[in-house]
């Protein structure tokens, strides 16, 4: 009985220790690896919650963008990272993809880091360039047929789950679209507002002020409803798809060995922050539906999209960089 007391109360002394510890941390600036480019969503919530986690965790934040590979570059870097609560992975939709797209992958996408929040989904939109004819899928759909290959699109890389989406729709609608990758977010944006390319499909929270701006046109969204910000827009189940959505994501992780207590906290911290006004406003604006999930919930949802979004890739034999 005497044993059994000692050990329940080691059991408390060390959970009493773990919290403590948790709300004494971070002793040391903090660092936000974005795998991504500057303009694109990972790095605009990450900028976004940047001064509301300061505030929160009395500690500065670097924001380090190291792009490349669909976003691989820099889960990599993070998977490496001391587990000492210091670094902290802020990914998209490919990060369920990159484990079937990219052979080799230098660390283990499930093992090596850790869940932390999922922080929401969102629609992607279809675009077409403002000078382009095209209003509807239909009118989208024509073209292709007609000319096998010669309507191009673009999105924000290879493998990214825009092309995986319209890969996808290749199939089932057998039609033929070349597929134009670019560097991230930013460097798509750019080219789709300027015309570089006649259609694209990227996040609504990407394109939102462009298509406020009137400088591209929504054709269709992935979502499996209408968007409120887009109630006049279509989806591609109502466009004669049923039962197809691809809805984009963005979650955080950490190195695996991170502490439980401090994951909890950073987990706790951003739910706080995404509960503020301002922020609030902008997700909704941008059509970001924020669920901030918890670790457990955004591990079951990785494994999830790893094993539908690999089957697409195997089937397509799509391979990164094409």
């Amino acid at each position: 009985m005497q044993r059994l007391f000692r050990a329940l109360v080691g059991i408390a002394a060390c959970a009493l220790s773990a919290a403590a510890a948790a709300q004494s941390w971070p002793t040391q600036p903090l660092r936000f690896i974005v795998p991504f480019p500057p303009g694109g969503t990972v790095d605009q919530f990450a900028r976004l919650l940047q001064p509301h986690l300061q505030s929160a965790l009395g500690q500065s934040i670097v924001i380090e963008n190291r792009a490349g590979a669909s976003g691989s570059i820099g889960a990599a870097a993070a998977a490496k990272a001391a587990p000492d609560g210091t670094t902290w992975l802020w990914v998209f939709d490919t990060h369920g993809v990159n484990p079937s797209l990219i052979p080799n992958l230098p660390f283990d996408t499930q093992k090596d880091l850790a869940p932390v929040m999922l922080i929401g989904k969102g629609a992607m939109v279809l675009t077409a360039h403002a000078s382009q004819p095209f209003k509807a899928w239909s009118e989208v759909l024509a073209a292709a047929r007609a000319k096998p290959a010669s309507l191009s699109y673009g999105s924000i890389g290879s493998g990214s789950l825009a092309h995986l989406a319209m890969t996808a729709i290749e199939n089932q609608i057998k039609a033929d679209f070349t597929h134009v990758p670019y560097k991230g977010g930013g460097p798509l944006a750019a080219d789709a507002i300027a015309g570089h390319v006649p259609l694209a499909m990227a996040t609504y929270a990407l394109f939102q002020p462009h298509i406020a701006a009137g400088k591209l046109r929504p054709i269709t969204v992935t979502s499996p409803r209408r968007m409120t910000q887009l109630p006049d827009v279509p989806t591609f189940a109502e466009s004669g798809l049923p039962g197809f959505e691809a809805e984009a994501w963005w979650g955080v992780f950490a190195p695996t060995g991170t502490p439980a207590p401090l994951i909890m906290r950073m987990h706790a911290e951003i739910a706080k922050a995404l509960r503020v006004p301002s922020v609030q406003e902008r997700m909704n604006n941008i059509g970001v539906v924020v669920t901030a999930a918890p670790p457990e919930e955004l591990g079951r949802f990785l494994a999830g999209e790893i094993a539908r979004w690999g089957k697409v890739v195997r089937d397509n034999k799509i391979k990164a960089g094409e």
